[in-house]
């Protein structure tokens, strides 16, 4: 049997976006027998991956920028028919390869051919080492399926080039595992 090398950016990659996703679900997410039953369970969760465009790209210094991406999930919930997700996210803000403050929005589409719209409001980035992004986002479902729910869209993007950073270029892709936790 020939073996595959997993390389250990990816593993802690994975980690990290599992590790945050318990954190911003909370409570909830855990299964109802490691918790209170008046704790509200998430309607929804989606893990997949997700690719950020910057431009300009992320510098070290912020900049006002604009941000296109697309993601690919896959569900489990309340809801046993909705079982996967792609979607188109648009926005801007101030940029840079160690903050983000922006506005986006995120126009879901179900695999039963229903919508969401989701805006984002605040944006919060960590970079626990070079090349790595741990982004923090939360917001509302403001159209469509699941009108009114918060969002919360915890994600671990690599940066595969961060040396880039330094140069007027800057960081144009951002990507890696994303998650979207309905409540």
């Amino acid at each position: 049997m020939k073996r595959v090398h997993v390389k250990r950016p990816r593993r802690k990659a994975w980690a990290c976006a599992a590790l945050v996703s318990a954190l911003v679900a909370g409570p909830g997410a855990l299964p109802a027998r490691a918790h209170g039953q008046d704790v509200p369970r998430p309607a929804l969760v989606c893990a997949g991956n997700a690719a950020i465009r910057f431009s300009p790209g992320l510098t070290l210094p912020t900049r006002s920028s604009r941000l296109t991406g697309s993601a690919r999930y896959t569900c489990t919930g309340t809801d046993p028919v909705i079982t996967g997700a792609e979607s188109v996210i648009k926005g801007s803000g101030e940029t840079g390869c160690l903050s983000i403050d922006s506005t986006a929005v995120e126009w879901v589409t179900w695999n039963t051919g229903e919508h969401s719209k989701v805006v984002y409001r605040r944006h919060h980035l960590v970079q626990p080492a070079a090349g790595e992004t741990l982004s923090l986002v939360d917001g509302t479902v403001v159209e469509g399926k699941f009108k009114g729910r918060p969002v919360g869209s915890p994600g671990v993007q690599i940066t595969l080039d961060p040396l880039k950073c330094f140069a007027d270029e800057g960081v144009k892709v951002i990507e890696g595992p994303s998650t979207l936790v309905f409540l």
